[in-house]
């Protein structure tokens, strides 16, 4: 107090010179005291901000200087930190308009700058190696020394928590350039700590924007920010659920920036993010909803986060987003991803069933947003697979329907959202002969007709792919397809550039062609043996070949056809696949070598 008021008396000094004024106090007016007093505490106030600058100017040495420690490291590691600590805090008020004058703050100021030049002492003797009081007193004195810095800190923290001083800047250090030191980069992200952890609302917003800034841009900002920053995930878990608007959604963005790295997930779990976040699913913003759904999504790609999303009912709040109109269709994105990855756990997926999930995605699957429809149908094909009792259930809840109207020639749908329909009429219909005979009325076959015709590969090829797996089915099933006209499309796709396409198709007519109506059909168009016998050539693929040759097992039963085979140039292919032992090669082969064919085929097989 001696120290204030002799400080007090050099400012009014000052005061009283620049105004001219008679040195004698009695001659002074009591208003003009008070004036004087007012302006004094201005005066002290400045001399107080160039305390704080000075403070974190003798800091910011320490710290350069620190690194020419030889002695004790990871000590030294441990004191930089928490210097930085304080500099970035002190740094961010130095420029401010509210450093009133405080005892405490004064009295801080002076403990900090004590115990900075003890540690510069304690520096000199590590960088030389001076160990005059023994290395296990300098280690302890080193310990000492860190424990006055942390209780420092603290000492600072609850001085911003009193109003007494405000940051005066939402980032004080600049963010490091591409390139930057390793250093650099930590002094950036525990900068930003610090501002979380001692900032008004302004600046803990826009601390967090920052942050998320480059946590989303480079991996080494992560990495610090989970490793080397002590409780900095603990503190972003803090905010989501402070409750103020901006707060929540940027902390639950800087979370799913994290779980992005399959690395960091456990270290949110650990840091109890998870039921924060199923929180904010029931009741943040719409944005918060978004953004902690989709850092839930990230978190549960893997298993290892499942049960903890579970446990702390995040299964009846992202069924309820689902099952809610007014739910986004970004929020209905993410909240499906996780449903699909939760899903994967048998417990919990048959905890979604009893919950109603399939009544919820049916009823989603008919949704006028496409996203909708597609997550929706997405999750239920997940959801059954190898699980007959699910798949049962949504054809009950009538599933297909929708399916088959995505199909649709004249649906506006896009081709994504008809490919994962085919998919999953294939998941829920193939392996059952009561559900085919739903499919087979529902005019399905038309709609796969009109994508095998439409050109487009994305649909085509799928498209496709089903209806080789329906050729493989029971006889009625390939009558119908003759009859719906599919034998032409395919023999055209014969001819297709890719090999895979190619393929498909031979695999679809090799099974069309077991029955003998279609074979009748095939013959009756005078190219396509010739069409088939030209994927004989050596550089076609075996697989190609395997199902080609299959099918010539069956139409080798016609005579013209066995006419043709032999006119053809490409039965010295088929010698070449029987002597090979290909079977079927041999089998077309010995057909041709009988009696009837032995003059045209002179030397060819016996």
């Amino acid at each position: 107090m001696h120290g204030r008021r002799s400080l007090l008396l050099l400012i009014r000094r000052e005061i009283k010179s620049q105004l001219h004024e008679d040195d004698s106090e009695s001659m002074k007016s009591e208003m003009e005291e008070e004036e004087e007093e007012e302006k004094a505490g201005c005066s002290l106030r400045q001399l107080e901000g160039i305390s704080i600058r000075r403070a974190t100017e003798v800091i910011g040495s320490l710290i350069s200087s620190s690194y020419c420690s030889r002695s004790f490291p990871a000590k030294w590691q441990v004191i930089r930190d928490k210097l930085e600590q304080i500099r970035s805090s002190l740094a961010a008020a130095a420029d401010g308009g509210d450093c009133a004058a405080n005892t405490e703050l004064v009295g801080l100021l002076q403990a900090i700058t004590s115990t900075a030049n003890e540690t510069r002492l304690l520096a000199n003797k590590c960088s030389v190696e001076d160990y005059g009081g023994g290395r296990l007193r300098l280690r302890s004195d080193l310990d000492v020394v860190a424990c006055r810095l942390h209780l420092h800190s603290k000492r600072l923290e609850k001085i911003y928590a009193s109003g007494v001083l405000t940051l005066s800047r939402a980032i004080v250090v600049s963010r490091p350039g591409v390139g930057a030191s390793r250093e650099d980069v930590r002094f950036y992200v525990k900068d930003l700590i610090s501002r979380l952890k001692i900032g008004n609302l302004e600046i803990r917003v826009g601390a967090l924007k920052a942050l998320n800034e480059v946590l989303r841009e480079d991996e080494k900002y992560v990495r610090i920010l989970v490793v080397e920053v002590a409780e900095g995930v603990a503190l972003l878990a803090s905010f989501l659920e402070s409750g103020i608007e901006g707060v929540a959604e940027e902390a639950a963005e800087a979370i799913s920036a994290i779980a992005g790295f399959d690395s960091h997930r456990a270290a949110i779990a650990t840091a109890g993010a998870v039921a924060p976040l199923i929180r904010l699913l029931e009741i943040g913003s719409e944005s918060a909803k978004e953004k902690a759904a989709g850092a839930l999504k990230r978190m549960t790609e893997n298993s290892d986060n499942a049960w903890s999303v579970s446990a702390q009912g995040g299964v009846s709040a992202l069924l309820k987003i689902c099952g809610d109109a007014g739910s986004s269709g970004e929020l209905i994105r993410s909240a499906c991803g996780v449903l699909k990855s939760l899903g994967g756990v048998e417990e919990i997926r048959r905890f979604m069933v009893e919950e109603g999930a399939v009544s919820i995605f049916v009823k989603l699957s008919r949704s006028k947003e496409e996203a909708s429809q597609v997550q929706a149908i997405e999750f239920l094909t997940a959801m059954a697979y190898e699980d007959d009792a699910i798949k049962e259930k949504a054809m009950k809840e009538g599933v297909l329907g929708s399916l088959v109207r995505l199909l649709d020639p004249d649906s506006p749908c896009s081709s994504k959202a008809k490919e994962v329909a085919l998919r999953a009429i294939e998941a829920f219909c193939f392996s059952s002969p009561s559900t085919m005979n739903v499919l087979m009325s529902s005019g399905f076959l038309d709609r796969v007709l009109s994508l095998l015709r439409s050109g487009e590969m994305s649909l085509q090829e799928p498209a496709l792919k089903a209806v080789a797996r329906l050729s493989l089915l029971s006889p009625a099933i390939k009558k119908a397809m003759g009859d719906a006209g599919f034998i032409p499309e395919l023999v055209k796709l014969l001819e297709n550039r890719s090999f895979q396409v190619r393929g498909t198709a031979a695999e679809a007519l090799s099974g069309m062609i077991s029955i003998q109506t279609n074979r009748r059909r095939f013959i009756k168009q005078e190219d396509n043996v010739n069409r088939m016998l030209q994927l004989l050539h050596p550089e076609e693929k075996s697989v190609t070949k395997t199902h080609v040759l299959s099918a010539l097992v069956c139409l080798a039963d016609s005579t013209g056809v066995r006419r043709k085979i032999a006119a053809s140039g490409c039965v010295k292919h088929l010698e070449e696949l029987a002597e090979g032992d290909v079977r079927d090669a041999k089998r077309i082969i010995k057909r041709l070598s009988t009696s009837r064919f032995r003059s045209m085929l002179s030397g060819i097989w016996s």
